[in-house]
């Protein structure tokens, strides 16, 4: 039951913190979702480098693991808003906007984790 809380309070603040983010940086005049591109990159990122310091130190408990990882990762990121925003892309006719949306999101969110892990044998 403990982890269960665990997972709720991080995936609570994680899903607050995207809303936040979106509402500031969605774009309303061109309909480009800056905010959950943003969302997705960072959450990637932080992901690669807990995960990458939990594998380096193995010093981060399981409680945090859930609460930073699963909970406010999983919170913060969302591939459900990025596919809806990629149908009203494209149900917009802005095949443009939407290759370029999709293939950064899907290449920059590697990269981030990649980075992040990278980060975490360096320092």
């Amino acid at each position: 039951m403990k982890q269960l809380l665990i997972v709720f309070l991080g995936g609570g603040t994680g899903s607050v913190a995207r809303f936040l983010l979106s509402k500031w940086l969605n774009s309303p005049s061109t309909g480009l979702p800056y905010g959950t591109f943003l969302a997705n990159v960072l959450g990637s990122f932080l992901i690669g480098i807990i995960l990458g310091y939990f594998y380096k130190s193995n010093t981060i408990s399981q409680n945090t693991m859930l609460l930073l990882a699963t909970g406010f990762c999983g919170g913060f990121t969302t591939f459900s808003t990025f596919a809806y925003e990629s149908h009203i892309l494209l149900k917009n006719n802005d095949f443009l906007s939407f290759g370029l949306y999709a293939a950064a999101s899907i290449i920059v969110g590697f990269a981030a984790v990649f980075l992040g892990m990278w980060l975490t044998k360096t320092i």
